[in-house]
């Protein structure tokens, strides 16, 4: 190969490098932009989902049902105004209180320790809303 041809090489060589050399930068600076948009969009969804009013009827459907559909050992049936009345006029905070720190059978936070303040209390005002 002559030594125009082996210039030539080489030029060629060098060329591919910076451009392979770009390239590789250019993907690093848009995998570190496409990570933070990712951290970004990550801490959004989470702080919609921290701020997101808990469901009482799902908290009801998925734990509470069953004792309080059928009444079992005193709990006051859903829908049943007369069983509710008393508990209603002694308050929401009592009521509150009672189905977080338990009352008679009735496990704290009905036997789901797992479960927020904020979804007991939601599945409580679920359950008021059914008898008024």
């Amino acid at each position: 190969m002559g030594e125009s041809a082996a210039a030539a090489t080489e030029d060629a060589l060098q060329t591919a490098a910076v451009a392979t050399a770009g390239a590789v930068e250019t993907a690093a600076e848009g995998t570190a932009q496409m990570a933070e948009k990712v951290a970004e969009t990550a801490d959004e969804v989470a702080q919609k989902l921290q701020d997101a009013k808990p469901n009482g009827e799902t908290v009801y459907r998925s734990l509470c049902f069953s004792c309080h559909d059928m009444g079992i050992v005193g709990a006051p049936k859903l829908g049943d105004k007369e069983a509710w009345a008393p508990r209603i006029a002694a308050g929401i905070d009592t009521l509150y209180a009672s189905s977080i720190k338990g009352k008679n059978a009735m496990p704290p936070k009905g036997g789901n320790p797992a479960l927020t303040d904020e979804q007991v209390k939601a599945s409580v005002d679920w359950m008021v809303e059914q008898v008024e």
